[in-house]
């Protein structure tokens, strides 16, 4: 059996000084607060729950910013509620409706290559002669077929525009890892020779997004995830400083990262949360 490993922040002279100037977090949800797939939907990660409200009542702000695109915010919300969870939909920063602002604002009409569950979240769109494609989890709809009439949307026009819900590469679900968005964004990309719009993380304005609503500055918040790259590496691009912890998809070689260093790492969500707490008492 594994030892447990006890949380580490780096020996930095600057370290109380910063945690002085938190006003808020910023939380990853799957692989944070709880692990998804199985029977109900997920499963918490143990004290969690327990976290959250922590937070809430120790008068930090706090945001939860997922790049879930398997269902609409509404329905995501209330899995997470009926697993236990004290969040509601204004509290979610999420790819989906970031996307369709963009389209709104663009005057874009998508070729949608999303979940079944997450479509109503584009019911206001103008989906008539495609002129772009957006890209999500589609899970079971990344078939060779839908695939390719993404492709052939985007082949077929002479500035193709490519917009992805996200470019993580894996999941992780009770029965294991998943393959993420961002693969079949790279497949896409290499076969019409184009570089997608990222909206989720690790895009910045998605992070910037999560703090105007906060209406706090980058150096006043923190990340907390369990993805080195879209959730680490993407906040600390924005200015925030990001912790990360080991649960979700979290493997220990990540703290060899050759490009994004934490600068924190913790067991889980609780860990973070209480070392946080305690030093901002001081």
């Amino acid at each position: 059996m594994q030892a447990s490993r006890v949380y580490s922040f780096p020996v930095m002279a600057d370290w109380s000084k910063r945690l002085a100037g938190i006003k808020g977090l910023v939380l990853d949800i799957s692989g944070v607060l709880y692990d998804s797939g199985g029977e109900g939907g997920g499963v918490p990660i143990p004290g969690s729950i327990e976290a959250v409200k922590k937070i809430k009542s120790s008068g930090l702000k706090l945001r939860f910013c997922t790049n879930e695109t398997q269902a609409t915010r509404d329905k995501f919300v209330e899995k997470l509620q009926r697993l236990g969870f004290d969040i509601v939909v204004d509290e979610v920063t999420a790819p989906a409706p970031a996307a369709c602002r963009i389209l709104k604002e663009r005057n874009l009409r998508p070729h949608l290559l999303v979940h079944d569950d997450v479509i109503p979240e584009f019911a206001d769109i103008n989906k008539a002669d495609p002129n772009c494609v957006v890209i999500g989890d589609a899970a079971d709809n990344f078939s060779y077929k839908n695939l390719n009439d993404a492709f052939q949307v985007l082949i077929g026009l002479e500035n193709p525009v490519l917009l992805s819900l996200g470019k993580g590469r894996y999941y992780k679900e009770t029965d294991g890892l998943k393959l993420d968005v961002g693969v079949y964004m790279k497949a896409l990309e290499y076969a019409c020779d184009i570089q997608a719009e990222v909206v989720g993380k690790p895009a910045k304005m998605f992070f910037q997004s999560a703090l105007t609503e906060m209406d706090i500055e980058p150096h006043q918040a923190i990340m907390i995830g369990d993805d080195i790259v879209n959730d680490v590496g993407g906040a600390q691009r924005c200015g925030m400083t990001a912790l990360q912890v080991r649960t979700g998809k979290y493997r220990p070689c990540d703290e060899q990262h050759p490009e994004v260093k934490a600068d924190g790492y913790v067991n889980n969500l609780a860990e973070a949360v209480d070392v946080i707490l305690k030093q901002l008492d001081k």
